[in-house]
């Protein structure tokens, strides 16, 4: 868990809200109640800012809750949060459309950072790969998902952090299942090239062959 949310929900029926009837009202509590921590934690993942993470949660339970009407039971009560958390997160926080994405030019497998790590010249001094990437600490992985633009951090928040599937995926970003596993592919490379470099920097690796 990331952190406790500093602030509750927005209670529904506020600010002229239209009232809604008891039980349908203490479904929603209850509910937000139950996904709190997992919305919050997602918001911060998503803005990287407590503060802003704060306003993110509000925004997702107050829109959540404008169309609880919607709500159908038997669907899944965190992808149904998650999808409204994403799309608010879109709406309100994602201001890097017109910068340029990142574009690797180079091909890499998927275990990139295993395969550098483990041809390195200099790890017997270090340890195997894999006690490496066990030690990576927190706030590196943290910074390296930080460092990904959202358009490439999202689906990789959404898949590799909280578990969702390509298909839920696509649905909350409005993408074909295609572009997910694109920018996750991209995402994941660019995520292990990052972490390649804490590592060399850590343990004072060399490139191998210099």
């Amino acid at each position: 868990m990331e952190g406790q949310a500093a602030r509750a929900p927005m209670q529904p029926g506020h600010s002229g809200e239209k009232s809604a009837a008891r039980p349908d009202r203490e479904r929603f509590e209850a509910l937000a109640r139950e996904y709190l921590d997992a919305i919050y934690a997602g918001a911060l993942r998503l803005t990287r800012n407590r503060s802003d993470a704060e306003d993110l949660m509000q925004e997702t339970f107050l829109k959540a809750w404008r169309s609880f009407h919607t709500y159908q039971e038997g669907t899944n009560p965190r992808a149904w949060l998650f999808r409204i958390l994403t799309n608010a997160y879109i709406d309100l926080y994602r201001k890097e459309s017109a910068a340029p994405d990142i574009v690797e030019h180079e091909e890499a497998g998927d275990f990139y950072l295993y395969k550098a790590m483990q041809e390195n010249a200099s790890l017997h001094t270090a340890g195997s790969p894999e006690v490496l990437l066990e030690q990576m600490m927190d706030a590196e992985v943290r910074a390296a998902l930080d460092s990904l633009p959202s358009r490439l951090r999202e689906p990789v928040i959404l898949c590799d952090v909280e578990g969702f599937s390509y298909k839920e995926i696509a649905e909350m970003l409005g993408v074909p299942i295609g572009t997910v596993m694109s920018r996750l592919y991209r995402g994941r490379h660019h995520l292990q090239k990052r972490l390649w470099e804490y590592a060399k920097a850590r343990y004072h690796l060399r490139e191998t062959g210099s």
